[in-house]
């Protein structure tokens, strides 16, 4: 059986921030497929119309997604969005060059987002100023040192918020994702980070603690399927 009682510590092998070429950008496109196929950026766009109930309407609103992958959430944010005639400005930040690329060519009608390949424990990123900041799938890459830093700077530097998508670590989690890879296809890659992404991902009382120690109380927390946390951090 499984352990699931701690994080592991595991590498994944994207986050090699060298990596490039179609086996990566292959990896990126069926993360990007089993998010939309999971319902996960649902959770995103849900915790990020949350944030914006008392934001009027027309106010133009920057959002930032750490970790955009191949640009995917933030597509799926822009369409929702201008159906809504809501005025937003996204940007995209990853530190792999190649993943950046990839997000921008797939992005070439969406003038509303911009990409930039930036580490985001750099002063550069550091001293950058947004609304609202998404972690979708992010978090968990991270130890538990560099989680607390990171919040307590995205606390510091979003006028409106933080929305936190992230895994449920749990022994079903990982055997349903095992199943599911089979059954779907997956490419080595895809396969074998999904299965230390759960390992690293979270339980509810690890989040809890997290908010305690950085005396977050304006926050709500649900789970959500499939084997997800919604976390979202309120800086109003």
């Amino acid at each position: 059986m499984i352990n699931t009682s701690q994080r592991t510590s595991a590498p994944e092998i994207m986050d090699d921030f060298q990596m490039e070429g179609d086996h990566l950008r292959q990896t990126l496109d069926e993360i990007a497929g089993i998010n939309q196929l999971l319902g996960g950026n649902r959770i995103t766009v849900q915790g990020v119309r949350q944030l914006l109930q008392s934001i009027p309407r027309d106010k133009t609103v920057s959002i930032v997604d750490l970790g955009c992958g191949n640009g995917d959430m933030l597509r799926t944010l822009a369409k929702t969005f201008r159906q809504e005639g809501r005025q937003i400005q996204f940007t995209g930040i990853d530190a792999n060059r190649f993943t950046i690329d990839h997000a921008i060519a797939l992005s070439a009608t969406y003038p509303e987002i911009t990409y930039h390949c930036t580490d985001i424990f750099a002063e550069e990123f550091a001293a950058s100023k947004y609304d609202i900041v998404l972690c979708t799938l992010t978090l968990h890459h991270f130890a538990e040192a560099e989680i607390i830093n990171l919040l307590q700077l995205l606390r510091r530097n979003a006028g409106i918020g933080i929305v936190i998508n992230d895994l449920h670590r749990s022994r079903m989690a990982y055997y349903l994702f095992c199943l599911f890879s089979f059954m779907w296809g997956l490419g080595t890659m895809a396969k074998e980070d999904g299965r230390i992404s759960i390992l690293r991902g979270f339980k509810r009382k690890e989040l809890i603690a997290l908010a305690t120690s950085l005396n977050i109380v304006q926050y709500t927390l649900r789970w959500k399927w499939a084997y997800r946390y919604q976390w979202i951090i309120s800086n109003l």
